[in-house]
Parts: C-alpha cells; sequence; structure tokens
C-alpha cells in the first residue's frame, strides 16, 4: 500500500516567499503542498475543512500572526505540527514559540535542504530547534534605551514601512497600543518621526 504523502500548509504574506517555499517542498516526492495562505486566520480555515499534517508559517502576518495562529492550531487541532519560518533571528520569538506549543523554527536565509531536514523531524514526531546559536539576545543598543521586545519588533516593522494601522493588523493588537509604543519608542531614542528613527537604528547596525 502507498503511503500517504504528508500535507502542508504555508501561511506567508509574500507572495514570492511562499511560492519559493511551495517549489521546495514540491522537489520531495512525499510531500504535498495543498495551499498557500497569506494570514493565521485563514491557516484555521483551511485546516477546518481539509486534512493537514504540517503548517509552515511566518510570525508577521496580517489579521492573526504567526505566534497566535499556533497558539490557537495546538488548542484545537494538537496533532498538527507547526513550524515557523522566519526573518526574525532574536531569542524573544523562540521562547513565545516554545510557550504556544510550536514544533520548529527555522529562519528565512537558510536552504532548503535544511527546510526538508526541520520537515522530516517534525514530522517523525521529534523538535527542530538546531539553529538556536544563530538567534542573539536584543542588541546592546536596546537594551541601553530600555527597549521592549514589543517595541523592538514595531522599530522593525517601522522600518519595513508599515503603517501604525498596519503594524495593529499584523502583532494583532489595537491601533491605539502601537502608537503608544511608537511615542514611548521615540521618547526613549530621542527622535521626533519615524525618518529619524530608521536614521537611528541605521546608525547603531540595528536594522539592515
Amino acid at each position: 500500500m502507498e503511503k500517504r504523502k504528508t500535507n502542508i500548509l504555508i501561511a506567508d504574506d509574500h507572495p514570492i516567499v511562499a511560492g519559493g517555499i511551495a517549489a521546495i517542498l514540491n522537489t520531495a516526492d512525499d510531500l504535498n503542498v495543498i495551499g498557500i495562505v497569506d494570514n493565521g486566520q485563514k491557516v484555521l480555515e483551511k485546516v477546518a475543512e481539509t486534512t493537514v499534517d504540517l503548517v509552515l508559517l511566518d510570525i508577521n502576518m496580517p489579521v492573526m500572526n504567526g505566534i497566535e495562529c499556533t497558539k490557537q492550531l495546538k488548542a484545537r487541532y494538537p496533532a498538527i505540527k507547526v513550524i515557523v519560518i522566519t526573518m526574525y533571528n532574536r531569542k524573544q520569538f523562540i521562547r513565545e514559540l516554545f510557550e504556544v506549543g510550536a514544533d520548529g523554527c527555522i529562519l528565512k536565509s537558510n536552504s532548503g535542504k535544511e527546510l526538508l531536514t526541520a520537515i522530516e523531524r517534525v514530522i517523525s514526531g521529534k523538535t527542530y530547534f538546531d539553529q538556536l546559536n544563530d538567534f542573539i539576545d536584543a542588541p546592546k543598543e536596546f537594551k541601553e534605551f530600555r527597549l521592549s521586545e514589543r517595541e523592538i519588533e514595531i522599530i522593525d516593522l517601522i522600518a519595513e514601512g508599515f503603517t501604525s494601522k498596519e503594524i495593529a493588523t499584523r502583532l494583532f493588537i489595537s491601533e491605539h497600543t502601537v502608537k503608544t509604543h511608537r511615542k514611548n519608542i521615540f521618547q526613549k531614542t530621542n527622535v521626533s518621526d519615524s525618518d529619524e528613527l530608521i536614521k537611528w537604528a541605521m546608525n547603531n547596525q540595528l536594522i539592515r
């Protein structure tokens, strides 16, 4: 009897990234990409209507982010495996992933071979956090300015050009909360607007 393929759902709001991941998975005979969605809410909708064995998802997505999505997935469908694929190599995210029950994490900068290895490991019932040494604590400059992990995350998104409303959607918090964070960030770093904040972060080599 032929072994059933592993059904994988990809969740990433960047079409090029999601397409690249799908192309890598399609090279494996035992993996089956059943769909690509662009937010956590759609992940929950998809797994409710079809058989999903593993979800590959980004952390920062609109409507519902990867952390909240993983938390809800594990609460409703504990058998479904979850691997987070992220560009953020900060240990705070790893701590959050452990807390919500993720089965693995891999950086987007890694190779397709690494991704396939992670999938194989997780499907076999193990976890994949092999790259923990590649994750860093908050940069020294952030600690000196006493910025929180949430404020660090918001600085990254401001640098990517997202508005307060868009950041609120991605982080699953209110726009008012984002604006409060922005105000606190400006005060702590002694800047007056987003452009100055980005320059400050770049000068301190905190963003690329």
